[in-house]
Order: C-alpha cells, then sequence, then structure tokens
C-alpha cells in the first residue's frame, strides 16, 4: 500500500447466541468456563534486579514436533486481577501454540504463583518488569525474538513497553486487546454506579490478595488497601505512592497508553469494543490512527471487555490470526 501499512483488514464482529450485549459478552467466560486444554509445559522463574527479591513465574509452551517452525516466542500479559491461567490466555495460547509459535503465559509481579514471591505488585506502566523477563531469556528463545500480546492492563503495559523501545531481544510484533488507554476516564467509568458489581468484585480481590501476602508486601499497603473505598482511592492510596507518584492522577497521567501510541514503531495490532463497559469509547474514537502506520485498529460496535465472543469463534484472536498472517 502507498504508506507501507500491511494490507490487513478485520472481518466483521457478530455475536454468538446467547453472548448478547455488553455484559454477556463480558461476563461470558465466568459463566461458562470453558476449557483450553494446553500440556503443562516448563516453568520459568524471572528474578528481578531492583533490589526486591521478587520472582515473576511463567509457564513456557513449545508448539508440538514439526509444527515448531522457529517462531518467536510470543509473550502474553494478563489484566487486572488475572493470571497465566485466565481463560483469555489461555485460549489465545492455544491459537498461537496451532500456529508454531512457543508462547510464555506471564503470571505478572504479584499475580497468581507470582504472588507468594514477590514483595510488590504489577501495575498499568510496569514496563520494566518486561523488559527484566526478556533480557533473561534462555538464548534459543532470545535469537528468535519475542511477539507481546496483553490483554485490559496488560495491554496498557503491552503497548507503553512496544512505545519506549530498548528491547532486550528483538520485537517483531504487538497486540493489545481491551486496553484502557485513557487509564483515569477508565477509573471513573468503572467506579461508576452501572458498574458497582464489576468493581465491587474486583477491588474485593486485589483486597484480598493484599490481605493474603499481607506478611510479604507489609503492613502499611495492607492496611492503605483495605481502607480504600474504590478503584480510584485504591491507586491513589496504594498504587501511587508505593511507586513514587503523588497520587492517582500522576499514575494515570504517567502511565496512561494513550500517550505513547504516537511513538509505536513497530507492528502492533489493537482490538476493542465500542461498548466496553469498562472503558469510555471516547479515547479509542478520537485517536488519529492513521497518524501512525504501525498502529492496526480492530475496533467493533460490540463485544464487551475482554469478550468478542463470536460466531466462529473468538473474535480477537480471529484479528490475530489475520493479523499474524499478513506478517
Amino acid at each position: 500500500m502507498a504508506d507501507g501499512r500491511l494490507p490487513f483488514s478485520p472481518p466483521p464482529f457478530r455475536p454468538r447466541f446467547p453472548w448478547w450485549g455488553r455484559h454477556l459478552q463480558t461476563i461470558r467466560n465466568t459463566l461458562a468456563k470453558p476449557v483450553y486444554p494446553l500440556p503443562p509445559g516448563t516453568e520459568m522463574r524471572f528474578a528481578m534486579a531492583d533490589g526486591s527479591g521478587d520472582v515473576l513465574l511463567g509457564r513456557l509452551n513449545h508448539p508440538e514436533g514439526a509444527a515448531d517452525a522457529g517462531r518467536p516466542l510470543a509473550v502474553l500479559l494478563h489484566g487486572l486481577t488475572g493470571s497465566a491461567d485466565s481463560f483469555y490466555v489461555r485460549a489465545t495460547a492455544c491459537l498461537l501454540l496451532a500456529r508454531g509459535h512457543p508462547v510464555l503465559r506471564l503470571n505478572l509481579r504479584g499475580a497468581g504463583p507470582s504472588a507468594p514471591g514477590c514483595t510488590r505488585r504489577y501495575h498499568a506502566g510496569r514496563t520494566g518488569d518486561v523488559r527484566r523477563v526478556l533480557g533473561l531469556l534462555p538464548p534459543d528463545l532470545a535469537e528468535r525474538g519475542a511477539l507481546l500480546i496483553g490483554w485490559s492492563l496488560g495491554g496498557n503495559c503491552t503497548l507503553k513497553f512496544l512505545a519506549e523501545g530498548d528491547f532486550p531481544v528483538p520485537v517483531h510484533a504487538g497486540a493489545a486487546i481491551s486496553a484502557p488507554i485513557d487509564l483515569a476516564a477508565s477509573s471513573r467509568l468503572f467506579g461508576s454506579p452501572p458498574n458497582r458489581l464489576y468493581h465491587n468484585r474486583l477491588l474485593g480481590q486485589m483486597k484480598a490478595d493484599m490481605q493474603d501476602n499481607r506478611a510479604r508486601v507489609g503492613d502499611r499497603w495492607a492496611d492503605a488497601a483495605l481502607s480504600a473505598r474504590d478503584l480510584w482511592d485504591f491507586d491513589d492510596k496504594v498504587v501511587a505512592p508505593w511507586n513514587g507518584w503523588s497520587g492517582a492522577p500522576e499514575y494515570y497521567a504517567v502511565n496512561s497508553a494513550l500517550s505513547f501510541l504516537p511513538r509505536i514503531g513497530v507492528p502492533t495490532l489493537i482490538v476493542h469494543a465500542l461498548d466496553d463497559p469498562w472503558i469510555p469509547p471516547a479515547a479509542y474514537l478520537e485517536f488519529p490512527w492513521s497518524d501512525n502506520p504501525w498502529l492496526y485498529p480492530a475496533i467493533s460496535r460490540a463485544g464487551g471487555h475482554v469478550g468478542f465472543h463470536g460466531v466462529g469463534g473468538v473474535w480477537s484472536d480471529r484479528c490475530l490470526d489475520l493479523f499474524l498472517d499478513r506478517l
């Protein structure tokens, strides 16, 4: 094409029965509990270099036999309160393994199996951890380079990382699904009355994690988490000061992927639904996508948050499959 873009055009999204509407799309996996079978794989340990003693755990799977075509390693980053075993992570891992990619499903700092070995917690902009993990890859994986794929909060982190550059291994492409690219606006919407059930559940999980790991994270932060009234308050009392920011507004401003999108310089797929109940559509509607030829938006009118349960399978995975074909 004239501007050097890949010939990529996402198929239309059509929800499948009975998952109609933004909320059913969002909670479908929680209700249906789909099974995405994966071999046990190999546990990988990544010691952080910041003096914390924290160790991140990941699960590495290789494609079977001849399917391993020397393709880049796919590194998958889960969303808020997720882990390497979240339904959406496992679904995409199955797709990528079938395509011949080795897959590393990473538990971010303090998430899932990483929690007992960490004194700190992940956040929307902790890209240094991703850089450290890539830098610790064994030579047989590092020489292939990497693809980086993230969902929700992990998607924001992915986009920020891609924009920052300074890759310890070649990064060939990236993808972000349902990323809250305007963190402040997303936090406000998530805490609004229509999202009360979602909000209370996730905030409860975050508080429970801090209490369960009080001995590791310390009384100061465990107590601050317990007193948080909502997600904004949690970020203001815990995430921001714990990481050196003055409060939630500064944390959001410094780490929102929206300001990083113009600087991304590798092919990057961005999948989002405008009816996402957690993320306002304005940032996606107003961003000038054509100004950066490395960005490939696949934006649908429907799909919920990390949903996209459509006719023919998970639409975000169909888009990713097509996108990687074009690469």
